[in-house]
């Protein structure tokens, strides 16, 4: 079965209006809904609950691809770009700061033109040492075929399965220009229904040696930060399709073969996207309670070790309870100074003790009513 780049009538896309018609309206319906929630947050909420969101992606998006990147190191890049607070966050790496720059630019520059110059510098800031991996790659121009086209393959050397084969080399330059024109055209469609094609219709040209889904990704955010008419963030398509990443690519795979028809794709994306939204709702509630516990301590200052270890516990990638040993590893201090600090966070409510004694001694962040009962 021929690829859909290799139809005669590529890329001239179909998809059934009126089978997509309520799941498109569904989750513009929920879009709207979630976005008037944040609208009716204080500036301070809404930058958290945004930051949280920007973090996700870039997080997730990556996860994708296999790569797996320090959240503390993501979302100290994104403070650190924004001016906002980074105490007790760790200096990210040159990857980390990569990524960072390409979302932050795609989704708070999102009126701009989408360009080749544009792309380019996105695809540099990817891969700051010209490899991927051990390989060196071409960066931030077109790839070309010296190594041979452009296949996404699986299986071990020797049994490797090819899902897809991506145009020539040759073709890029005029297909990039057929897809920027299309992106950047006056709004003749539903923004939701243009992420959704941009996406699919950028990783089937697979115009670099390496990072099209990310970058096919950060699109589609733009394309859903224009929908927004927003430049902040507050949910996470990656976070959607990471968790359902064995569909995403089959998906991708399926429509990628046959007919330019894309409802299938379209029907996925729209219900991806819908319940990622709906995910954002548990985001909302962490960032309403982190506001609420800093609330309470900031009327007694924290020192430096106890705002860093309470800001990891706060983490959505935080796993298990505190104890001594793990406070004193986290703030690089010694038992006894790690056993006087979780003492005063006992006695001003931060935090609880677990059920239990002795060596298995633990501790967790208190909710409001036991905040509340332990001040008394």
């Amino acid at each position: 079965m021929a690829y859909i780049h290799e139809l005669s009538n590529w890329p001239r896309f179909a998809w059934d209006t009126q089978a997509l018609a309520q799941t498109l309206s569904a989750v513009r319906h929920k879009q709207g809904r979630h976005l008037g929630r944040m609208e009716a947050l204080g500036f301070e909420l809404r930058t958290e609950a945004s930051v949280t969101a920007l973090t996700s992606e870039i997080v997730k998006s990556s996860a994708i691809e296999g790569k797996q990147l320090e959240p503390d190191e993501v979302r100290s890049s994104i403070a650190r770009k924004l001016g906002l607070d980074v105490a007790g966050l760790p200096k990210p790496g040159r990857e980390v700061e990569g990524i960072v720059e390409m979302t932050l630019d795609a989704t708070r520059n999102f009126e701009q033109r989408l360009t080749e110059e544009r792309l380019y510098g996105w695809h540099a800031a990817l891969f700051p040492t010209a490899r991927s991996g051990m390989q060196r790659i071409t960066v931030g121009a077109w790839r070309t075929d010296e190594r041979g086209p452009m296949q996404v393959v699986s299986g071990p050397i020797g049994n490797e399965r090819v899902h897809f084969q991506a145009p020539d080399a040759m073709r890029l330059a005029g297909e990039m220009k057929r897809f920027l024109d299309w992106f950047n055209q006056p709004p003749d469609t539903d923004p939701v229904l243009k992420a959704a094609v941009a996406h699919f219709w950028f990783v089937t040209i697979h115009p670099f040696d390496d990072g099209n889904g990310r970058i096919a990704r950060a699109i589609a955010e733009m394309a859903l930060s224009r929908s927004d008419g927003s430049k902040d963030r507050f949910y996470s398509m990656s976070s959607g399709i990471e968790a359902e990443r064995k569909e995403y690519y089959l998906q991708l795979e399926s429509s990628q073969r046959g007919s330019l028809d894309i409802t299938s794709w379209l029907a996925w994306f729209f219900g991806c996207l819908d319940r990622a939204i709906g995910a954002s709702d548990a985001m909302l509630a962490s960032v309403l309670r982190k506001a609420r516990l800093w609330q309470r301590i900031n009327a007694k200052q924290v020192n430096e070790r106890q705002r860093t270890v309470i800001n990891r516990m706060l983490g959505h990638d935080w796993k298990g309870h505190l104890n001594t040993s793990k406070y004193a590893r986290l703030t690089n201090s010694s038992q006894d100074t790690a056993a006087r600090d979780i003492k005063d966070l006992l006695e001003r409510g931060v935090l609880i003790k677990n059920e239990g004694g002795g060596r298995s001694t633990s501790y967790r962040l208190a909710d409001d009513d036991e905040s509340r009962a332990a001040s008394m």
